[in-house]
């Protein structure tokens, strides 16, 4: 599918999509709010200092770059394809199991993920990595475009939702706010929806599949992606009408609040703050509508090869990483207000995955199953007990 690129056509490729950003001479000297455009089309506010802080990751992201292709030039285009490793006690056990090279391999390519994927390689390497391209193999070529076939005209109440949401996705975005753009959005998310009629469409979909539509740039990849994305990587019932996995996972969040960070609970606690007025939105997006684009991204690079778990170290480093601030603070508005204006303003995505991965501490895939397998009956009671309620005001309302 892909083929491997000479060292001239990676360089034409890759450098053009990494602008130097260059306020005017007056607004570096007033230190005014200024307005540029993001490397994926969406414009962005901010000031002088956060648009250093771009153009220094940016080039980090240049320097990431040329580290993916001397690793492609040396060990081969598909050298990441090896068996994976997620955690160092993983690795030890497949040692027995591995060449030591597919192992040094594994290893390396950890690092590299979470330091970054160039935006000229993520569309192939997140659609190897994430077993996108394995389920698609599983299916006859022409499965996306039969399926956009069948199910077009058709109403549902998942389709009418989504055609309420297009415009509300990423408004004024130079291409997804268009008649094209909201046109291949429709196609991906209908046809996932007949595609898993348990899950339909949720909103909070729209933001995932807009941005994986602006990564991918093939409709198909975008619905592949979302595809195993919901089926694989994410923890299951996420998206179905309770929203009970989504339930799950704020209670799995407010316990790690608490042992990660004790004395910011313990504060909220007092504040009788519920967590979830904030992470709910994090976890449904998963971030996309939070964080800056090009930082999300980033948070997806890792998403896709260490799956769920990362979506609770990001959303811990951003509690921690305001900790001071957050503990004066005595009312509720002055948390939400902190946290937002904190996520908007993230422009640099290796501060924030410092503190995820290494103050955040280990958090193992098995460890948080076990929690969600805690807190499992508690949130199926309550839904249960919700759904009683609202049947027996139904009922009183037929009376």
């Amino acid at each position: 599918m892909y083929q491997t690129q000479s060292k001239r056509e990676f360089a034409i490729e890759f450098q053009p999509q990494i602008h130097i950003l260059r306020p005017s001479i007056h607004s570096r000297r007033a230190n005014l709010v200024v307005k540029f455009q993001d490397l994926y089309g969406f414009t962005v506010e901010g000031n002088v200092d956060d648009v250093n802080i771009l153009n220094e990751v940016r080039e980090k992201v240049r320097q990431q770059g040329r580290v993916w292709w001397a690793l492609e030039a040396s060990k081969g285009a598909n050298w990441y394809l090896q068996p994976q490793v997620s955690s160092l006690t993983e690795g030890i056990a497949l040692k027995s199991s591995l060449k030591l090279s597919n192992l040094a391999n594994a290893i390396t390519l950890k690092r590299l993920i979470r330091k970054g994927i160039p935006p000229v390689l993520r569309p192939k390497v997140w659609f190897s990595l994430s077993g996108a391209a394995k389920k698609k193999s599983t299916v006859p070529e022409s499965y996306y475009s039969d399926l956009s076939k069948a199910v077009e005209g058709k109403v549902t109440a998942a389709t009418k939702q989504i055609d309420h949401d297009l415009p509300r996705t990423f408004p004024g975005h130079p291409w997804l706010d268009t008649p094209e753009g909201h046109a291949a959005l429709r196609r991906v998310l209908v046809g996932y929806s007949f595609r898993d009629s348990d899950v339909g469409y949720c909103q909070g979909l729209n933001y995932v599949a807009a941005l994986l539509l602006l990564v991918m740039k093939t409709e198909e990849d975008a619905f592949w992606m979302l595809s195993v994305l919901l089926e694989n990587v994410l923890v299951s019932d996420c998206y179905t009408n309770n929203l009970s996995g989504c339930h799950v996972e704020q209670r799995v969040f407010q316990d790690l609040l608490v042992k990660k960070c004790p004395r910011i609970a313990t504060h909220l606690e007092e504040l009788e703050f519920d967590v979830s007025l904030v992470a709910t939105e994090w976890f449904l997006c998963l971030f996309s509508k939070s964080l800056p684009s090009e930082t999300t991204l980033r948070v997806w690079d890792v998403l896709f090869y260490e799956g769920a778990k990362v979506l609770f170290h990001v959303a811990l480093a951003i509690f921690k990483m305001k900790e001071d601030e957050l503990l004066l603070t005595h009312h509720v508005g002055d948390v939400i207000n902190i946290l937002q204006k904190t996520t908007h303003h993230l422009f640099d995505p290796d501060e924030l995955l410092t503190v995820a991965f290494d103050k955040i501490g280990s958090m193992t895939t098995n460890t948080i199953s076990k929690e969600r397998k805690k807190q499992e009956p508690a949130v199926m009671a309550e839904l249960d007990q919700r759904l009683r309620r609202l049947n027996s005001i139904k009922m009183d309302d037929e009376k």
